[in-house]
Order: C-alpha cells, then structure tokens, then sequence
C-alpha cells in the first residue's frame, strides 16, 4: 500500500513540476502588462503574388526582422477578408487588409455577417488601393455602363474587391446580376483578358499592379471611368471611399483616369504585446526609404491613422502618439 500511495504521489508531484515548466515557458513569452505575447515567429499574410500587397509584405517583413530581430516572413494569402480571418483563427500574426473589409469585420458585417472579429487591431494606414476597372481595347467597354452584359471578373465571393464592385453597380444602377461574373483572382483576371475570355475585371489594388502591368506589356489597357457625380454618391453612402486618379503613363495611359479608392491598412493580433507592436510601427514608418515599390511614398506616419475604422493596438499608437507631439 505505502508503494502504490508513494508512485501516486511522485505522479502527482512529476506532474506539477511539468506544469510548472510550462507556464515558465509561456511567460519567457509575456511581455509587460497582462501577458500578452512576444513572439518568436511572425508571418505577415499578404496576397497573390501578382497584387500589390506581396512585393510590399516581403520588403517590410525584412525591414522587421532586421530592426526587430524577429524570424518574419511574408506568406502569400487570398488578400483581405481571408486575412482577417486568419488572424482571428491565430494562423498568423500581422496581415494587410483593406479599411472597409476590416470596418465590415468590426461590425460582422458584408462578408463577416454574423461573425464580429474584435480580436484585430491596428497597426496603421499605408496607401490608397484604387479600385481599377481594366479592360483592353476592342472590348467595346469605355464606359460603366457598358459593362451590363459583359463577362466581368470581380474577385473571389465575399472578397475586398467583390465588395468593391457590388457598391460601384449599386451606385450605378446595377447588379452582378446585368453582368456576367467571373470570380477570378488578379493573375487569372490577366490571363483571361488578355485570351479575350473576359472583357473586364475589378481590381482593386495600389497603382501600378503587377497583374495589369503584365497585360499592359502584350495588351493596350484601358481603365473605365468613374465619373465625378458618381463618385460623390458613393463616397456619401460608402464614407471609407475617397476619390482617386489612375496617373497617365500608367499602363501605358495617355491621360489620367478618374476612380475612386480605399485605404490599405496592416493589422495584427490584440494579443501581441505592446512593445512588440511599438517597435515593428517604428522599425515600418521610419524605414519606408529601403521599400523599393512606387507606394512607399504614401506611408508615413503623419497620415497613419486616417481612415482607419477601427481600434488601433496601443504598441502602434504609442509610436504614432510619440513622432506626432
């Protein structure tokens, strides 16, 4: 008897010790204040290779590596709304995402219906990401209304750029149901107008895209309009959208195109420590110079929190508090 209540305490005891070698190992990862995490890893989720997220991801992923000393690496993701997702299932750490498709998961609204994700904050504003409506010559579309009818790529279902296009046609008299709709991602938008599978495709993405660059290098590219009264209806009804301009000489454009846009962000886990998200904001907004993308000019922090829509985590805000006294 004395042997068996012996081995049930040495159980007992070989457990605690494990137990406690465990919550040793949780907190050499809390950081100050509540335990929030610091991480050893950190995957930026981005989005197709063709987009303009994944040039951008890799160029900031080695930025926070270098400055932080954090393993980071740039993951190649289906964009926006899965992003968000993805960082509420804890598959990943910091992602890019579009303002509104991050607004509509606040309020588990649009693509998130029913499903809030509070669990995201974050970090800051980057650029405008314009919402392109591409097409090629001898497509017979020039202008919005000439899309009814036509087969259009619009994104994945649910999607930042299906979104996009639903709110365009709603503004402009239209549903995907007076089109013909392709839920295509930008790579196969590229191929298919330029096989002539399709006549157009929403892409909304910062200026210059590598997927319309790519058709702009065997095709003529056209970028169909949005005009000024249209604009301001959505923008009144949409207040994340804001108006834009495609430049001339992009894409070969001879003039530039008027459209609208909305705003790329990057957001993270709340759970990630303060400090943690304080040194990867400075170690982004303070070395924009080693980005080699056209949009690197757009991220800085004076600009940081407009249009944001939803909490920013305190790390970041700390930082943008600091360089904005």
């Amino acid at each position: 008897m004395l042997n068996k209540k012996f081995g049930f305490y040495a159980t007992v005891a070989l457990a605690g010790s494990v137990f406690l070698a465990g919550c040793g190992d949780d907190a050499a990862t809390e950081g100050e204040g509540g335990g929030a995490a610091e991480p050893e890893f950190i995957s930026v989720l981005t989005g197709g290779t063709t987009g303009t997220y994944y040039p951008l991801g890799g160029a900031m992923a080695t930025i926070i590596e270098n400055e932080t000393g954090i393993d980071t690496t740039a993951e190649v993701s289906q964009a926006s709304a899965a992003n968000m997702t993805s960082l509420a299932d804890g598959t990943g750490e910091i992602a890019f995402v579009q303002t509104d498709t991050a607004f509509y998961a606040s309020e588990g609204s649009n693509m998130f219906e029913g499903e809030v994700i509070d669990s995201v904050s974050a970090i800051g504003a980057l650029y405008p990401e314009t919402i392109q409506i591409v097409t090629t010559e001898g497509s017979g579309v020039t202008a919005f209304e000439d899309l009814a009818g036509k087969s259009v790529s619009v994104g994945a279902p649910g999607s930042g750029t299906y979104i996009n296009a639903e709110q365009l046609l709603e503004i402009h008299g239209m549903t995907m149901d007076d089109i013909d709709a392709q839920n295509l991602d930008f790579g196969e938008s590229q191929e298919s107008l330029q096989s002539g599978q399709i006549d157009a495709a929403f892409i909304t993405a910062g200026t210059p895209t590598g997927a319309v660059e790519s058709l702009s290098a065997t095709s003529d590219v056209n970028i169909v309009p949005v005009a000024a009264d249209k604009a301001a209806e959505l923008i009144e009804k949409y207040p994340y959208y804001a108006e834009d301009v495609v430049p001339s000489g992009t894409y070969g454009l001879t003039e530039e195109v008027p459209t609208v846009s909305v705003l790329a962000m990057l957001v993270v886990q709340n759970d990630i420590s303060e400090d943690t998200v304080y040194d990867i904001t400075k170690a982004i907004y303070e070395n924009t110079d080693q980005i080699q993308h056209a949009k690197a000019e757009f991220i800085k922090a004076e600009t940081a929190l407009d249009g944001i829509g939803i909490d920013i985590h305190p790390g970041a805000q700390r930082y943008f508090d600091e360089v904005n006294e």
